[in-house]
């Protein structure tokens, strides 16, 4: 098995191995991953993190070994919490890292962390071990995507869709998710009323044939924070979303989900 990580700051990972295919996710920032399978220009991957599969252009690859991979496997978990960060390499070169990236080998005692032999510094907001008010944080973090445009497949503020939203703000609170709505709400314990929910919880969404096509992260009493045109911020009660821009109801409200305990994990 041959093993990568993303020292780019974002990898779009494809439905079919074409530049022309749909984006199904997005790599960031020191996630890595197994190399399934490779033909000519094109790579088939597994994410560790959340088990998506795709491809991605197998020159956006930097190798791992799996010595490598072992050490970042039993390293403690480490995210960016700013919403964007720039790291120097060099005098010439900076490494941008975009909210929810991962810092693969973090040594928190030397705000330190390495890719392969090279070791970075990083001075701005990290999460890592437990959390004390992983609600609050996920509210906080949530706000600093506001007015971030809508993007099928996104992960970061640049562009990102509902589900890429819920499961990297939750990534940042250290609590795994899947990538995709339908398998978010299979996590968790359901809510019976609005009322019962708390800032941090998911609100899912279907359709008239009862397909899981969204979610959101409730805010404060009746209000949602979600990714559909951009991320922002609308009313939310039993029977869906009521968008405050167009007076109506844009999403049929399925059922809450309560996944970070009280002590912030799931």
């Amino acid at each position: 098995m041959n093993y990568g990580i993303s020292s780019l700051s974002i990898i779009p990972v494809r439905k079919e191995p074409s530049e022309k295919s749909e984006m199904v996710t997005q790599i960031l920032y020191g996630e890595h991953f197994e190399i399934r399978e490779q033909m000519v220009g094109w790579s088939n991957i597994k994410l560790a993190y959340d088990g998506y599969e795709g491809w991605i252009d197998s020159k956006m690859i930097t190798p791992l070994t799996p010595r490598t991979w072992n050490k970042i496997e039993r390293s403690p978990f480490a995210v960016t919490g700013d919403i964007f960060a720039i790291i120097p390499v060099n005098e010439e070169q900076n490494l941008m890292l975009t909210a929810g990236s991962t810092l693969p080998v973090w040594r928190p005692y030397k705000k330190e962390f390495s890719v392969n032999k090279e070791k970075y510094k990083l001075n701005g907001e990290v999460f890592y071990g437990e959390l004390k008010d992983p609600r609050n944080i996920a509210i906080k973090q949530a706000l600093k995507y506001f007015n971030a445009p809508y993007l099928w497949g996104g992960r970061s503020p640049f562009g990102i869709d509902c589900s890429g939203f819920t499961q990297v703000i939750y990534k940042m609170i250290g609590i795994k998710i899947p990538r995709d709505a339908g398998e978010q709400v299979k996590h968790g314990m359901a809510l019976s009323f609005v009322d019962e929910a708390e800032p941090g919880d998911l609100a899912f969404f279907d359709d008239e044939e009862g397909n899981i096509v969204h979610v959101g992260i409730i805010w404060k009493r009746n209000k949602i924070i979600h990714a559909s045109g951009k991320v922002r911020i609308d009313n939310v009660d039993q029977f869906g979303i009521f968008n405050v821009d167009t007076k109506r109801y844009t999403h049929k409200m399925r059922v809450m989900k309560k996944i970070i305990q009280s002590n912030g994990t799931s």
